[in-house]
C-alpha cells in the first residue's frame, strides 16, 4: 500500500495556510469564496488548497467544495 504525504504549512505573520495533497507541477486558481484558493495540476485535478487570513475562521467555520474540472 502505497502512502499518500500531505503537505501542510502555515505562515503566521501573513496568515497563511497550504494544505497540498500532491507534490506535482500546478497553479493555484480562485474559488467561489476570496480566501480560499484550490491549486490544480495541468488536467485540472486538486492537488491542494490555500486560505488567506485563517485566523479570521475563528469566528466561523469554513465550507467550501472544492470541484475538479476535468472534461
Amino acid at each position: 500500500m502505497e502512502k499518500k504525504i500531505v503537505k501542510i504549512w502555515y505562515d503566521k505573520e501573513g496568515d497563511y495556510l497550504e494544505v497540498l495533497f500532491e507534490r506535482k507541477k500546478g497553479y493555484f486558481r480562485e474559488t467561489e469564496n476570496d480566501a480560499v484558493m484550490e491549486k490544480v495540476d495541468e488536467e485540472g485535478n486538486i492537488i491542494g488548497f490555500s486560505i488567506l487570513k485563517v485566523s479570521a475562521l475563528k469566528e466561523k467555520p469554513l465550507s467550501i467544495e472544492l470541484k475538479s474540472q476535468v472534461a
